[in-house]
C-alpha cells in the first residue's frame, strides 16, 4: 500500500500543471490594443479566460468608465501601476484612482536617470518609499509595491542593490512585484529571489525571453524577444515552484511582443497543461 501511494504521488506531482488556473495579465501587454478600443480589448482579455488584471495605464480614459468596463466583463483589477513621481507626489490623487479601479496594489518602478543608480540614489529611494508604503497603508488600506526593472541588480556589498533595497525599506510598508525576465537578464536568479524574500513578494510578471539573448542590462531590449512561455531560456517549472512556494498571489503575464494575441494564448496553455 505504501508504494501504491508512493506511485501515485509521483503520478501526480508529474502531472502537476505549472499553474491551476488562468494567470492574469498586465495591461501593457495589449498597450496598442488598449488604446485603438478599450472596450474590444477587455473583451479580448476576457476571451483568454483572465480575469485578473494590472492596470499599468489608464489610455486617456477616466477610471470610472474603465472600472466599468471591467465590472461588465467580470475582470477584477488587483494592481494599478503609476509613474513612480505621481505616486510620490501625489500619493492620495493615485490612490484615489486605485480605488475607483478596485485596485489593492500601488505599483511603482524606478525612475530611470542620467546619473548611475548607485548605493547613494538606492538610499533616497528608500526613504521616498517608506513614505509612500506607510501613506498609502494608513490612510487609504493599500499596498505600495515596487517592480524591478534591471538597475537594481547592480552589485553592493555582498549582494545588490535590489538586497539593500529590501533589508532598508519597511516590509509592512513596502512589498515587490517580480519582473522574472529583468531579474533574469542581469544576471539574477528569481528562483533564489523568492526563496529569499518570500511573502514580501505578493506579484510576479511572468515573461520568457528568447533563447540567445545575452544576459545583460543596460542594453537596448528588442521586445520581440519576448516568447511564448516554455520556448525561451527561463526554468519556468522551477520559477513557479518557488514562486507558489512564496506565497504570490497575482502571477501577470506580461508580454512585450509586437504580437501578443498569438503568444499569450498559447503561453496561457503552457501554464494550465499537465506536464
Amino acid at each position: 500500500m505504501r508504494l501504491l501511494a508512493f506511485l501515485f504521488s509521483l503520478a501526480t506531482a508529474v502531472a502537476a500543471p505549472l499553474l491551476d488556473h488562468t494567470p492574469g495579465v498586465v495591461s501593457y501587454t495589449f498597450r496598442n490594443e488598449f488604446k485603438a478600443d478599450m472596450p474590444g480589448t477587455f473583451d479580448k482579455v476576457k476571451a483568454f479566460g483572465i480575469t485578473d488584471i494590472e492596470m499599468s495605464n489608464l489610455f486617456g480614459q477616466e477610471p470610472a468608465k474603465i472600472r466599468a468596463l471591467m465590472d461588465a466583463r467580470g475582470i477584477t483589477c488587483s494592481s494599478y501601476g503609476a509613474p513612480y513621481n505621481d505616486v510620490l507626489k501625489k500619493t492620495d490623487e493615485v490612490a484615489a484612482v486605485a480605488k475607483v479601479l478596485g485596485a489593492q496594489y500601488v505599483r511603482v518602478s524606478l525612475p530611470f536617470t542620467k546619473t548611475p543608480f548607485d548605493k547613494a540614489a538606492a538610499t533616497q529611494r528608500v526613504a521616498e518609499m517608506n513614505a509612500m508604503g506607510k501613506q498609502l497603508r494608513e490612510k487609504h488600506g493599500l499596498t505600495f509595491v515596487l517592480h524591478n526593472h534591471g538597475m537594481e541588480f547592480v552589485a553592493e556589498g555582498k549582494g545588490t542593490l535590489y538586497d539593500f533595497i529590501h533589508e532598508q525599506t519597511r516590509p509592512e510598508d513596502v512589498s515587490f512585484e517580480l519582473d522574472v525576465l529583468w531579474a533574469y537578464l542581469p544576471g539574477a536568479d528569481p528562483v533564489a529571489i523568492f526563496e529569499k524574500y518570500g511573502s514580501r513578494i505578493p506579484l510576479m510578471h511572468v515573461k520568457d525571453v528568447r533563447k540567445g539573448v545575452p544576459r545583460a542590462w543596460g542594453h537596448k531590449y528588442d521586445s520581440d524577444n519576448d516568447v511564448t512561455l516554455g520556448t525561451g531560456q527561463l526554468d519556468q517549472a522551477a520559477i513557479f515552484a518557488a514562486a507558489k512556494k512564496a506565497g504570490v498571489k497575482h502571477f501577470y503575464l506580461e508580454d512585450e511582443s509586437s504580437h501578443p494575441q498569438a503568444q499569450v494564448p498559447l503561453s496561457i496553455a503552457y501554464l494550465k497543461s499537465d506536464r
